[in-house]
């Protein structure tokens, strides 16, 4: 099959202002519904959240949902209702695996400055199975002018492991960095630019866009001007949830 690009701009995002929260939404997310954008593959939410100085998600539950944060700027707080506690920073990568219920509670660990995460979903293979906790540090040299394995099905380089046939690399690009991913099999990609800008597959991305590429044989990207961007290896389907 032939490789098919679509991009996703940032300006066209959904828009949640709370005041305490600024959040825009790649997909469908709670009041914000398109039709046109309910995820892609088995990736589900990309939330693009900014919260104010020691303001914070309250305790809430979620299900059979694979959810991480990855933290751009500030520190995250996390209580569970496992018993984990921690603080996220620029280069964690946390990972709840929902399974068959689990409660947590996201607030601002500074009174002074905000925090600014993206919240990214990703649809497990299996329902009700054990809720799961994991968070790993992955150092900026391991990232750049590369894509680096930070979740993966099998904890592939000591990355995260995810209940899904899905992989997300990480990396950090400038100047003449250039990297490709290959794909292995009939699959789908989607990139997504945290910040700078970046040329993928000949597209041209800035901060908040992103890049569905279906039936992929590879990511390439070059070109970046402080670039920070998540790449998602997914299964070749095209299913909303």
């Amino acid at each position: 099959m032939n490789t098919t690009l679509e991009t996703r701009p940032a300006a066209e995002r959904g828009i949640a202002e709370h005041g305490w929260l600024s959040s825009r939404h790649t997909f469908s997310f709670a009041h914000y519904d398109d039709p046109q954008q309910r995820g892609f593959s088995d990736l589900l939410v990309i939330n693009d959240d900014t919260v104010a100085p020691g303001a914070g998600f309250g305790m809430h539950p979620h299900r059979d949902m694979e959810i991480f944060s990855y933290v751009l700027e500030g520190v995250l707080e996390h209580k569970d209702t496992m018993g984990n506690g921690s603080q996220i920073r620029p280069g964690d990568v946390q990972m709840i695996s929902a399974g068959r219920g689990i409660a947590h509670s996201e607030f601002n660990g500074s009174q002074t400055a905000p925090v600014k995460f993206l919240q990214i979903w990703i649809v497990p293979a299996e329902r009700g199975t054990p809720p799961g906790y994991q968070q790993t540090h992955f150092p900026a040299e391991e990232k750049r002018g590369r894509l680096r394995p930070i979740v993966t099905p099998d904890g592939a380089e000591g990355s995260i492991r995810i209940r899904q046939d899905a992989r997300v690399h990480a990396g950090l690009f400038d100047g003449d960095e250039a990297a490709t991913l290959p794909l292995h099999g009939d699959r789908h990609a989607y990139v997504h630019v945290a910040r700078g800008t970046i040329t993928v597959n000949g597209v041209a991305l800035a901060a908040g866009d992103g890049l569905k590429l279906r039936h992929a044989e590879a990511v390439s990207l070059r070109a970046g001007h402080a670039a920070e961007v998540l790449v998602f290896d997914l299964r070749a389907v095209d299913t909303e949830y």
